[in-house]
């Protein structure tokens, strides 16, 4: 039998183009088994709490002051505070909060270490319809002299925050307001002092809170 006759085999197919071909099937399964996990993360909601209310500095945190809300948050989940993280102890907040926003765990704190306290505060005038609860201000000073007159005013308290207001418009010549404020503790004495000799109190909003 000649030559011409025997069969044409066909070549074979190298080891290194089958294995490029393995690899490449794996890489596609690999990214699409990627994007489903991501997807399914930015899918699960966990339980978290959100202010009720404004969180003031110094407050003792409630059951009422907080609402649990279920939101998907990914690799954010553990900055936020979650249910069962208050049950141990009180708890204060450490820093404002408003309402409605999620609370970070970082804005609380233990209540037997905190660094503030509530006094309540009467301002001589009225104080700018921008202050409100949440609102950083300053406690000015003018101390009372012997003859009736007063002092140069200065800065008692340098940050306060408002937990509340009441104003009254019922006093002649101008209105007043009594406010809750968050102040250090380090400030208490000094503004005790000041509320028990007569000195004229104002509330000044710090720079940015309003006008």
């Amino acid at each position: 039998m000649s030559a011409a006759s025997d069969p044409v085999r066909a070549p074979r197919r190298a080891f290194w183009g089958d294995a490029r071909f393995f690899l490449g099937v794996l890489l596609v399964v690999a990214s699409v088994a990627g994007v489903w996990l991501v997807v399914t993360a930015a899918r699960q909601t966990v339980p978290v709490y959100a202010a009720a209310d404004t969180l003031v500095p110094g407050q003792v945190i409630e059951a009422g002051d907080l609402e649990v809300v279920d939101i998907a948050l990914g690799p954010l989940a553990d900055v936020y505070l979650h249910p069962g993280e208050t049950a141990a102890d009180a708890i204060v907040a450490t820093r404002t909060v408003p309402a409605g926003e999620l609370v970070p765990a970082a804005a609380v704190g233990d209540a037997t270490s905190a660094r503030t306290t509530n006094v309540v505060v009467r301002s001589a005038v009225d104080v700018p319809a921008s202050v409100g609860t949440g609102t950083v201000v300053e406690v000015w000073t003018a101390p009372l002299r012997e003859d009736g007159g007063y002092e140069e005013p200065r800065v008692l308290v340098a940050d306060a925050t408002v937990v509340s207001v009441t104003r009254d418009d019922s006093m002649i010549g101008g209105g007043a307001a009594a406010l809750e404020l968050v102040i250090p503790r380090a400030d208490v004495p000094a503004t005790l002092a000041a509320m028990s000799d007569e000195s004229a109190l104002s509330i000044v909003p710090s720079t940015g809170d309003g006008s």
